[in-house]
């Protein structure tokens, strides 16, 4: 995904001048370990509900992507024919190659299937703060029922991550797809569904000036363009919204049975404070057909979404008959991690390294290793410092790396059997006796 150039220079010889694609971005230490920290989190949030891993290529036969998500969607991606002349195409979300996962494995797998799936997908699209060309998302689905119980799971999934990420300021939004789709039809408007959805789905980006102008357009009729703009305005607490989109779509229905059922649910787990109903989130992709869903930061609305999804009941039909409804959520991990550095919640880590063995005595290499080798299996990180360099741009070294203790250890030390443990960030040493009392101290100061 490099540009790579050849630079002359009469004083050189030609060298590559490598650069980076619009949208593409590289990882340095301290960026990658606050990644890695966060999907090691959500992990072992999603196992301690029974989800298990999967993966799927990053290439797919272009066929199994269009067309199902949008018509925007379909222009963003990446495709092409590969050297055997197969038309292919790169995967712009884990949601369709997933449903053409379930489609071939559905008789391998015991339904229903809990899956979550952390990776990189691609969109051409226009890049912004948050927004990138190749991105990571961190899925997590319920596939082979379909029950309110599926659906409030995947919510408390939601509400549990960013509770184990430490994020307190999210707000869980949530709506039905169904309940809108039943509105329209007492308009009938269902030809224009996906249209009036898209254009519903730009609100927060438009205005409500320019959305009604583009209702309008689509319904030629202000009247029902007006319903329209009545029914996606929130109104008071979640039950009070639902009582009022309720009514709008013509009464109590099985979609509204399942949003009380659900909010039931989200009281029994005390988390209902944390979900409003918001009807003016549809999500544009045009697989989804019940509840849906977006997550976002109280203090940065403008950074959009950072957790998303809902239900599909529909999409694994393209390629099977065998009906697998399912539900799901993904965090966009690139998005999420550019809003916590905006709210300065997130710190620099450029390393993980606990514990460092200073080089004082290049003859005693051999002992450092051995006693970094014991550091390792007592669960201290560890390393050595390798280059022969006095102890000054060592400890300067293991300062920008952040690295809390170093040890120091001559000829006498080892002879004697004692350690001397430094503090880096308080600037103390400590004289410590026997390899368990190291470890002691080790642990004190990593506390």
């Amino acid at each position: 995904m490099h540009k790579l150039e050849f630079v002359k220079d009469k004083n050189m010889a030609s060298i590559i001048q490598p650069k980076i694609l619009k949208g593409f971005r590289d990882f340095l230490p301290d960026q990658e370990i606050n990644r890695k920290e966060i999907t090691t989190t959500l992990t072992e949030v999603y196992e301690s509900y029974g989800f298990v891993p999967i993966d799927t290529p990053v290439l797919e036969y272009t066929e199994i992507l269009l067309g199902k998500g949008s018509g925007e969607t379909d222009k963003q991606i990446y495709r092409f024919n590969d050297n055997g002349g197969r038309d292919v195409s790169m995967r712009f979300d884990l949601t369709v190659p997933f449903a053409r996962f379930m489609a071939q494995y559905h008789n391998d797998l015991q339904l229903p299937f809990k899956r979550y799936h952390i990776s990189k997908v691609w969109r051409g699209e226009n890049t912004q703060k948050g927004r990138y060309r190749e991105f990571t998302q961190c899925d997590f689905d319920i596939v082979g029922t379909d029950n309110a119980e599926s659906d409030y799971e995947i919510l408390s999934i939601m509400n549990k991550s960013f509770e184990k990420l430490g994020i307190k300021n999210i707000e869980f939004k949530i709506s039905h797809r169904g309940i809108f789709n039943k509105m329209l039809e007492s308009l009938n408007l269902s030809e224009n569904l996906s249209d009036i959805l898209r254009t519903v789905d730009k609100l927060a980006k438009i205005g409500i000036a320019a959305t009604q102008a583009e209702l309008t357009a689509i319904t030629n009729d202000k009247e029902k363009t007006a319903k329209i703009l009545e029914y996606i305005q929130a109104e008071g607490n979640f039950l009070h919204t639902l009582d009022k989109i309720e009514a709008l779509s013509g009464g109590e229905s099985e979609h509204s049975l399942r949003l009380r059922k659900i909010y039931e649910y989200l009281q029994a787990e005390e988390i209902a404070d944390n979900f409003i109903i918001d009807p003016s989130i549809t999500r544009g992709l045009d697989y989804y057909t019940g509840i849906v869903y977006e997550t976002f930061f109280k203090d940065l609305p403008s950074i959009g979404s950072v957790c998303s999804g809902g239900r599909y009941n529909n999409l694994a039909s393209l390629y099977t008959k065998q009906e697998l409804p399912g539900v799901g959520s993904s965090i966009g991990l690139d998005r999420l991690i550019a809003a916590l550095q905006e709210l300065d919640l997130i710190s620099s880590k450029p390393s993980k390294t606990e514990c460092i063995i200073l080089n004082f005595d290049s003859k005693l290499k051999k002992e450092y290793f051995k006693l970094a080798t014991r550091l390792r299996e007592a669960g201290i990180k560890t390393e050595v410092f390798l280059d022969d360099k006095k102890l000054g741009p060592q400890l300067n070294f293991a300062e920008k790396k952040s690295i809390p203790t170093a040890i120091i250890c001559g000829e006498d030390e080892i002879q004697q059997g004692f350690f001397t443990l430094k503090n880096i960030k308080e600037r103390n040493n400590i004289k410590v006796e026997k390899f368990d009392n190291l470890i002691e101290e080790i642990k004190k100061i990593l506390k």
